[in-house]
């Protein structure tokens, strides 16, 4: 499988300019396997509910998620992209899963990082994968990383690799998904953005790149730079993420006592 990244530098509310130049992206290296960044057509930072309500779009009718079926179907590959999901009277900051065959379903945050908190509500599944062909592929966004819970829940249904859209700030996401590679034994594929954003009087955003693919033992097989737009696809062996085996005596699976988590789930 060919699993790729693409990083792009989005200009807020140009849709049209921002998808077809990560659609120009992705036609530079084939691929499987695609992952966007988050809201990679829209840009971040939004200033108004009005803004929200003109940038979202329903799912899978919108303009955005037709210009990527229509993309995964000719070139018969599967496309995880992040943008604002319109749903009835509410916006979720979503992740959309595109294959061959056309929608497959969405994926809405459910982490909400920052001033995300003013313009999206919040998705209420964790877990959500979807096999296509040979893959398994689990989903989350951004903030969502910081939650190691999620991503364990996407290697317990079945995920070989965990694509994530990102457009991240804080510096230490990348070797987080390093880490979360190696305690779930699996590929990790975030695409991220770059680029600086200073909308509404407020502080600049200024976005970290580094668009990364690890695989089960948390090692780089693609790392994008911390600027610029890039396209980075590697090959992968989905087989390696569902050996869970650390050694003749441990099982990463075999060896979890979920008994002894409970209180996890009952703190706050």
């Amino acid at each position: 499988m060919r699993v790729g990244v693409v990083q792009t530098s989005p200009r807020f509310g140009r849709v049209a300019s921002n998808l077809a130049r990560a659609l120009r992206l992705m036609a530079t290296k084939p691929a499987d396997l695609y992952v966007l960044p988050e809201l990679f057509a829209t840009g971040y930072q939004f200033s108004s509910h009005a803004e929200v309500a003109r940038l979202s779009e329903p799912v899978p009718t919108g303009r955005t998620c037709r210009a990527l079926i229509d993309v995964a179907r000719r070139r018969r590959c599967v496309i995880v992209a992040g943008l604002p999901e319109r749903a009835g009277r509410r916006v979720y900051n979503s992740a959309v899963v595109i294959g061959p065959d056309g929608y497959l379903d969405s994926y809405r945050k459910l982490h909400l990082f920052g001033e995300e908190t003013r313009w999206f509500a919040p998705g209420r599944r964790a877990g959500a994968v979807w096999t296509i062909g040979a893959l398994t592929i689990g989903v989350m966004v951004c903030f969502d990383w910081f939650f190691p819970e999620t991503a364990r829940s996407l290697a317990l249904k079945g995920a070989d690799v965990i694509c994530h859209p990102a457009n991240l700030v804080l510096p230490y996401c990348p070797e987080a998904m390093r880490t979360r590679s190696i305690e779930n034994r699996l590929f990790t594929a975030t695409a991220n953005r770059v680029g600086t954003e200073a909308r509404g009087g407020r502080p600049p955003l200024t976005y970290i790149g580094r668009s990364q693919i690890t695989d089960p033992r948390g090692r780089l097989l693609f790392r994008a730079p911390a600027t610029g737009e890039s396209v980075g696809v590697v090959r992968i062996d989905p087989s390696l993420a569902r050996d869970k085996r650390l050694n003749s005596y441990n099982d990463l699976w075999e060896a979890r006592k979920p008994a002894a988590y409970r209180t996890l789930t009952s703190t706050r």
